[in-house]
């Protein structure tokens, strides 16, 4: 029979009251006064089943023949109490011998959970303090309830309710069961906002990680509330506003409170907006004898009449330290003083060079990395043992500890060394998962429906490396990809790569199949703030297979050439401006490749990217605009169709695959081409739903062309000329939880006789 806790042990406690008011009344009975000592000669212990004798003298400070007055004695009985042990104590005296009739707590026999689904055994097992064959006590089994009740009140069901209850058992023993009655999550009904002017409710959302329930509440995991995410939204809000000249921001307070029905939550943000500051005149100063300004005046980014954002100028101090630094100038520090013009809501900076406390680093201290190596997190920083102390700097590799996401805690302190001119930096972390096993599906109107899988590691061994494999089916194609990358390979900040992908094309709309296979070592490394560059190795195997007699002749002599195997070296230029975060309202990026084959077959194949895109109307509507080609040209050997570039709609919408382009005259095969271009103008805007929806619509431009075929034997070819082609269209974007969708509506503007178009094309990535 199950018996409360509370009721259990009220009872022992009303029993202890009267026990205690018994020894009061043989106290007075027998004259004792409060001045009365006793000397007792002899002890008797009743009631006590596992605990000895000699242990309970022991906890009351007991002996035999010794002085004891009243409040000592009234004193030990609390020491024996103070053990934990015993449920009730009583210390009776009679005579020359002390009686001690103790009643001690049950032991745990079995710990059980009952009525949880949401929450597993082993979950809520591991939040649980008391143990089986050991003593239970109610203040334990109390907290045990409160820290299960705070697990489900993470997951958002703050109305699940835990109640312990013990069932009594032979031999003084007692199983404990937590009875859980699970409730539905209360979510986050509503997010709004008061005090804003500039940015709207809906463009303010989208900063938050916490979530308004939406119609997919049953499948979003952050519409549930959190304070945590609340203290980071609280953050990401105020460094959104900073980052765009809004300094005197302030975030009163966010008010979250439950519906009367206690269902869900209402958050409210109050804030004050403040004015938009822009950058005034920039300076640069120096205090220190003997160490001139203008030798770093050109290292000064900002520029007067930017939006104001503390990110550039964080990036000019942090530039202006190094040079120093190279420059042999230690423990020089750059203090930025910003002055304000409230009349043109300008603010001037002065860049001040200034001594710093001559302070070295002593050592670096890292606790808390049970798995990660501590080499992984010393390569964070740029200094080493012996250096001198920049804070900055030490801020800065706490930021890049951090952005390893190995950890879901990370604090980097100083504290006093073992002279005054050393420090200690502490790093504390607390790790957090770093593997993922993700199964998936993707559905595309080129290639149909497909089934993924992968596992990424990207803290392999705890040496900070990366460890993925993909694989991937569908109806037209299969994949397998394996990648490892070391990021500081030879302790440099040079990343390592090794890539291997194999693939199998199985086309339902050309009459032949493929097989290739790629196995590429990389390095690649930092050449400017946003640059970077990478160098490889590629050896290529492709292969032509199951060519039907139908189709194109230039195909089939393709396919006599068998598998081919190519050689090559390369490199690859990245320059993206979002790396360093100056402009959050804009960005671009520029890619540059070139890859040089030798050996039996000899080419040259480039490819290059530019893109741009900028947020206006207060970031509601967002314009990009994109350019790209690529040009494959043979000095040996001719190109085939594994090796020729396609559009298809991920690059050029509206058409079919292979829907644009060469393709021979007789069987209308498409055949790829040695070049391509594609212009992409779109847009993105809101369509006045409700933002929890996740609904945008677009409009887009897409002008390209792929032409070249090469060389070929009698064979005619079809649109084998730069002649470009555009279309229009209206995209809708749904950012669900189970992966982002786009529908594209286009419709052809100018085309070519034999191609193929297409007026709809959808997208769906998922994963779980």
């Amino acid at each position: 029979m199950k018996t409360s806790v509370g009721r259990f042990f009220a009872q022992g406690l009303a029993k202890m009251r009267s026990l205690w008011m018994a020894l009061c009344i043989v106290v007075l009975a027998t004259g004792a006064a409060n001045a009365q000592s006793f000397a007792f000669s002899s002890f008797e212990v009743e009631g006590n089943l596992r605990v000895a004798e000699g242990t309970i003298l022991t906890f009351g400070g007991l002996a035999p023949g010794a002085g004891l007055s009243l409040a000592e004695l009234n004193t030990a009985g609390q020491n024996i109490r103070a053990s934990g042990l015993f449920e009730s104590v009583d210390l009776i005296p009679q005579g020359n011998r002390l009686l001690i009739r103790v009643v001690e707590y049950p032991t745990i026999s079995r710990i059980n959970i009952e009525g949880n689904n949401r929450l597993n055994d082993a979950q809520l097992l591991a939040l649980v303090q008391s143990q089986p064959r050991r003593v239970f006590t109610a203040e334990q089994a109390e907290a045990d309830t409160a820290a299960i009740t705070e697990a489900y009140a993470r997951q958002g069901r703050i109305n699940a309710s835990v109640t312990p209850r013990i069932i009594p058992q032979s031999d003084n023993r007692v199983d404990l069961v937590f009875e859980v009655v699970e409730s539905p999550v209360t979510e986050v009904e509503r997010i709004s906002f008061v005090g804003n002017r500039v940015y709207s409710e809906r463009r303010l959302r989208r900063v938050l990680e916490t979530k308004q329930a939406g119609i997919f509440r049953f499948l979003v995991g952050r519409d549930t509330y959190s304070p945590e995410r609340i203290a980071q939204d609280r953050e990401a809000l105020t460094d959104f506003y900073r980052s765009r000249g809004y300094i005197d921001f302030v975030l009163q307070n966010v008010d979250v409170s439950l519906t009367r029905e206690r269902d869900a939550f209402l958050a409210t943000y109050n804030l004050r907006e403040g004015q938009k500051f822009s950058f005034g005149n920039t300076s640069l100063s120096s205090e220190i004898a003997g160490v001139d300004a203008a030798d770093f005046t050109d290292l000064i980014g900002v520029r007067s009449g930017s939006t104001y954002s503390p990110v550039p100028v964080d990036v000019d101090i942090t530039r202006i330290e190094r040079e120093a630094a190279a420059r042999g100038l230690n423990f020089v520090e750059v203090d930025a003083r910003l002055s304000r013009n409230p009349r043109d809501l300008t603010i001037d900076v002065n860049y001040v060079l200034v001594s710093a406390e001559r302070v070295f680093i002593e050592r670096i201290d890292i606790e808390g990395n049970s798995t990660t190596l501590d080499r992984v997190i010393r390569n964070q920083f740029r200094a080493v043992e012996g250096d001198p102390l920049n804070s900055r700097e030490i801020q800065e590799s706490a930021r890049r500890i951090r952005g390893l996401g190995f950890f879901e805690d990370v604090s980097v302190d100083t504290r006093a060394g073992t002279t005054p001119s050393q420090r200690i930096v502490d790093v504390n972390v607390t790790e957090g998962p770093t593997g993922t096993l993700t199964f998936g599906a993707n559905f595309n109107t080129d290639n149909g429906a497909s089934l993924l899988a992968s596992y990424r590691q990207s803290n392999f061994q705890g040496r900070g490396q990366r460890l993925n494999f993909d694989f991937s089916t569908a109806e037209t194609n299969q994949s397998f990809g394996f990648g490892f990358t070391e990021p500081q390979l030879l302790g440099r900040d040079l990343r390592g790569s090794f890539d291997l992908n194999y693939g199998t094309t199985d086309n339902e709309n050309a009459l032949y199949d493929t097989e290739t296979l790629r196995l590429s070592p990389s390095v690649s490394f930092p050449v400017s703030e946003a640059g970077r560059l990478s160098v490889f190795y590629a050896l290529e195997y492709t292969s032509l297979t199951d060519v039907s007699d139908d189709a194109s002749i230039i195909i089939q002599e393709e396919e006599d050439a068998g598998g081919v195997w190519t050689n090559a070296v390369g490199y690859n230029y990245s320059f993206d401006s979002r790396r360093t975060g100056v402009n959050p309202t804009t960005g671009y990026v520029l890619r540059f490749g070139q890859e040089f084959g030798f050996g039996d077959t000899q080419f040259i194949k480039t490819t290059a990217f530019a893109g741009a895109e900028t947020s206006v109307l207060n970031e509601e509507v967002t314009f990009r605009a994109s350019v790209q080609g690529g040009l494959l040209n043979y000095q040996e050997g001719s190109s085939r169709v594994t090796d020729r570039f396609f559009l298809g709609s991920r690059l050029m919408r509206g058409f079919e695959a292979g829907g644009i382009g060469p393709r021979d005259a007789d069987t209308l095969d498409a055949l790829g081409g040695n070049a391509f271009s594609v212009l992409t103008l779109e847009t993105e805007f809101p369509l006045g739903l409700p933002s929890e929806y996740g609904i945008t619509g677009g409009a887009f431009i897409d002008y390209g062309a792929v032409w070249e075929v090469g060389e070929t034997s009698t064979a005619t070819v079809l649109s084998n000329d730069a002649i470009g082609r555009a279309v229009a269209g209206l995209s809708i974007f749904w950012d669900t939880p189970i992966g982002p969708l786009r529908f594209n509506f286009t419709e052809p503007l100018d085309v070519q006789d034999f191609d193929e178009t297409r007026n709809f094309d959808v997208t769906i990535s998922t994963s779980f």
